[in-house]
């Protein structure tokens, strides 16, 4: 019996399944798909408003203290359209779906989303358009303070952040880079039980799912970071600054890149800025760590941006969203917390939640093209088209998603450093 003709419909529905399980990081971020779209289709440069949760502070005694809703949104832009091209030939389009999906549609999607994860991934970083990349960072270190690569502890070092930061208790997801995980699992595989997930590293040698307070996934687009060159001398400019941006004495020297991680004031001294439970606003013994956003260099800068915003107590009263006990002292110490002038495996461990990437339906163009089709599935919205090009007398099919990612809560993610 002969095979059935393929449509672009059913290869544009096997595509979009096959997305899904493409990729082990792209398959835990938060997807969101806009059904806004699907009747005439969206375009690059399209923006999607993202609401983030409330927050408030709670009284003492019988008295009400009637606070605003101060309701708090970011926007993610649907700004990357990324694509591969082919050309099908009759053969091709005969082959059974099964044949079809392994020989040529697996390695088209497998591609496509690679490279978008390799986008997302740059967010550890940089946090997407308008974003902030991961703002908290753990690391191992010898007797001389050097970096090396995590053993337990570390790891469950980076889970407390996500619990002081109040991220999601459920379904958290370590993302290791491949040397990385050979390592872990080296370290980690006699601390285990019970039997059978020992028995899993040993046979697969890889981690076992469900191991200290999450799942864990390999993926080869993990970031390297190179820190700048900064030497820890650059001073605060003023006191009592709060927000996305403070100002800074061009004391210092060397450079801060995006994705480097600083703290302000010295640790057990009276200027440290330490973190709060986003919960109960109680200090914590640990200083709240800020990701740098804008490239800084400490001869010339004059402000150094940041993320989390510094918002401390008012007048020693809890406020909302606050994110710190006290704002740094004027000429407090700004300090680099990784390692300076220095290439690391960014390893990290994250709740979905804290990242989400937004896809929505293109538009259908109507002339011009020989034949079109649209699918979404589970949050992921993908275009297949085929047109002929007289100029090459072929036709050429074109698979399409436009998407855009941000790291909404970048303190829901804890990164967890490897020396190369």
């Amino acid at each position: 019996m002969a095979n059935q003709l393929l449509t672009i419909n059913l290869i544009t529905r096997e595509a979009v399944r096959l997305w899904k399980n493409a990729n082990a990081f792209i398959q835990h971020v938060d997807m969101q798909y806009d059904d806004n779209f699907a009747k005439n289709g969206a375009k690059i440069g399209t923006s999607l408003r993202i609401r983030l949760p409330n927050d408030f502070t709670v009284r003492t005694g019988p008295a009400a203290q009637v606070q605003d809703t101060s309701e708090q949104n970011t926007t993610l832009v649907l700004s990357t359209l990324k694509g591969v091209d082919v050309s099908f030939n009759s053969v091709d389009r005969t082959m059974s779906l099964d044949d079809f999906s392994r020989r040529v549609l697996a390695p088209m999607v497998n591609n496509l989303v690679g490279a978008v994860a390799a986008d997302v991934m740059s967010g550890v970083d940089s946090g997407g358009t308008n974003g902030a990349g991961i703002c908290n960072y753990v690391q191992n270190s010898d007797g001389a303070g050097n970096l090396i690569s995590p053993v337990p502890n570390t790891w469950l070092q980076a889970g407390a952040y996500l619990k002081q930061n109040s991220a999601p208790m459920d379904n958290w997801k370590f993302i290791l880079d491949p040397i990385t995980e050979a390592r872990t699992v080296g370290t980690l595989a006699g601390l285990f039980n019970p039997q059978r997930q020992i028995s899993e590293q040993y046979r697969s040698g890889m981690m076992a799912a469900d191991t200290l307070g999450g799942d864990w996934h390999m993926d080869q687009t993990t970031l390297t970071h190179t820190a700048g060159s900064y030497n820890n001398a650059t001073t605060v400019n003023g006191a009592n600054q709060t927000g996305l941006s403070i100002n800074v004495n061009n004391n210092g020297a060397g450079t801060l890149n995006v994705g480097d991680i600083v703290v302000f004031g010295t640790a057990g001294q009276a200027s440290a800025v330490h973190m709060v439970n986003r919960i109960t606003k109680q200090a914590s013994s640990q200083q709240r760590q800020f990701v740098v956003t804008s490239p800084f260099t400490a001869t010339v800068s004059t402000a150094l941006s940041i993320y989390p915003a510094l918002i401390p107590a008012s007048g020693g009263n809890q406020v909302q969203y606050q994110t710190v006990d006290q704002s740094p002292a004027n000429a407090a110490a700004i300090t680099l917390v990784n390692p300076a002038s220095t290439s690391y495996r960014k390893n990290f461990l994250f709740a979905p939640e804290a990242v989400t990437m937004a896809t929505a339906d293109l538009i259908m163009p109507t002339k011009g093209v020989e034949e079109a089709a649209r699918e979404e599935y589970d949050g992921v919205a993908m275009r297949m088209l085929t047109a002929y090009v007289p100029g090459s007398d072929q036709l050429i099919t074109r698979l399409d998603v436009l998407y855009g990612y941000l790291w909404i809560r970048p303190e829901w993610a804890c990164a967890v450093a490897d020396i190369i």
